[in-house]
């Protein structure tokens, strides 16, 4: 009994000190009871956020930034959008962390520290591109579920790791391995222990390009935590669902990965154009790979004021996927012509691009400056809402912005 009161006044110490003050009636706590002032953290303070970020939920935790927030080159943690299906995990311990791979399709169970992966295999760098699938989802109509990202789900850190195929090879896989699947430390929001909040995959053909990485640090710092710090999965220029976050066991399949949200019409859109709002049999959705050619106007902020006469200096980013964008242009015409901007080649494969451009005005009034990319293969980005799907993914319509000439 003793015992019992020491625990308890503990827990309740620990509590007076989180809140700041003394906790009127305390003792009478329900046992497993979260008080509400802990239930709501500043958000921006937690994860080191700019104010200026949009928090779309809370549980779990969905932040993304506004367009003019992405206008570095490389993405500073300030305004990287957070994208999770679980709970972050608590209580990490580095120094005893551990990847374990397996598989039907591994050689061997093989488990590695933390501090053998950074030793035992060559380190790389690279800038990389991910992107939420549902990037763009509040323009859908009919609204689909999930959370309503407008255009600040997407982002280019400078990772360092180890790449995933060294890894994979010292395990040793058979000729029978089609995918891997990730599985993660994250928590379920129910806290069951059986559930995973997301477990996704990719084919072989991924996992061993030069720049899937396993992660260390994000822009020459560790990883902060709620970008999957000690350890994560990069896979640069798919839907950023693929680049699991504190990863502790990667599977090597002979299947396609079957775990939380590989099935059903979660990261999957049609395989073939549907009518808006028609429902789609789950043998007829297609699992999203690359993603599509898209762009981001960073500079200047949409509702920008210039004097007549004064040109307007643009830039932004363009990315495609798993290719290059081969060309950049704007608008200020609601796209009926369209004008080059200059844009710079990638600082290595599955980076963002950078353009910009000098854009003139015939006269005193309001516009809007549009910006459309096109693909290495030649596709460009849609003026307008792409076809519709029943999750809202992979809205690459032209980004624009508001100006306004005196």
């Amino acid at each position: 009994m003793k015992r019992r009161n020491f625990i308890k006044n503990t827990a309740l110490s620990s509590l007076v000190a989180a809140v700041g003050t003394d906790i009127v009636f305390g003792s009478l706590l329900p046992e497993g009871y979260e008080l509400l002032a802990l239930q709501d953290p500043d958000p921006f303070a937690l994860f080191s956020k700019d104010k200026e970020m949009v928090v779309l939920n809370d549980k779990p935790w969905n932040i993304e930034a506004r367009a003019h927030l992405l206008d570095d080159k490389i993405t500073p943690n300030k305004f990287m959008f957070i994208r999770n299906n679980g709970l972050i995990p608590e209580d990490i311990d580095a120094g005893n962390w551990t990847l374990t791979i397996d598989g039907e399709a591994a050689e061997e169970t093989k488990t590695y520290t933390l501090s053998e992966l950074k030793s035992n295999f060559k380190t790389y760098t690279y800038q990389l591109t991910l992107e939420c699938g549902g990037n763009g989802r509040s323009e859908f109509d009919p609204p689909a579920k999930g959370n309503q990202w407008t255009v600040g789900a997407v982002s280019c850190a400078e990772w360092t790791g180890v790449r995933l195929k060294d890894v994979l090879e010292d395990t040793g896989y058979t000729n029978k391995a089609v995918y891997i699947g990730y599985h993660a430390a994250d928590v379920h929001l129910s806290r069951d222990p059986e559930k995973e909040p997301i477990s996704r995959g990719a084919p072989m053909a991924k996992a061993l390009q030069d720049e899937t990485l396993l992660a260390f640090q994000m822009n020459g710092k560790d990883i902060p935590l709620a970008h999957g710090y000690p350890l994560r999965l990069v896979a640069g220029g798919w839907p950023a669902s693929v680049s699991g976050k504190w990863i502790q066991r990667i599977s090597i399949r002979d299947r396609v990965h079957d775990g939380t949200k590989m099935t059903g019409d979660a990261y999957r859109v049609p395989c073939n154009p549907v009518a808006p709002g028609e429902k789609v049999k789950e043998e007829d959705m297609c699992i999203i790979e690359s993603m599509p050619v898209k762009s981001l106007i960073t500079y200047p902020k949409s509702g920008a004021m210039i004097k007549s006469g004064q040109k307007l200096n643009i830039r932004g980013h363009a990315w495609a996927g798993e290719l290059e964008v081969s060309k950049m242009e704007y608008s200020i015409d609601f796209g009926s012509t369209w004008l080059s901007c200059q844009v710079e080649r990638p600082k290595n494969r599955l980076a963002w691009q950078h353009f910009n451009a000098s854009v003139s005005f015939p006269k005193k009034g309001y516009y809007e400056v549009w910006a459309r990319a096109t693909d290495a293969r030649g596709n460009s980005q849609p003026m307008l809402l792409p076809g519709w799907n029943p999750k809202g993914y992979l809205n690459n319509a032209c980004h624009r912005i508001a100006i306004k000439v005196t």
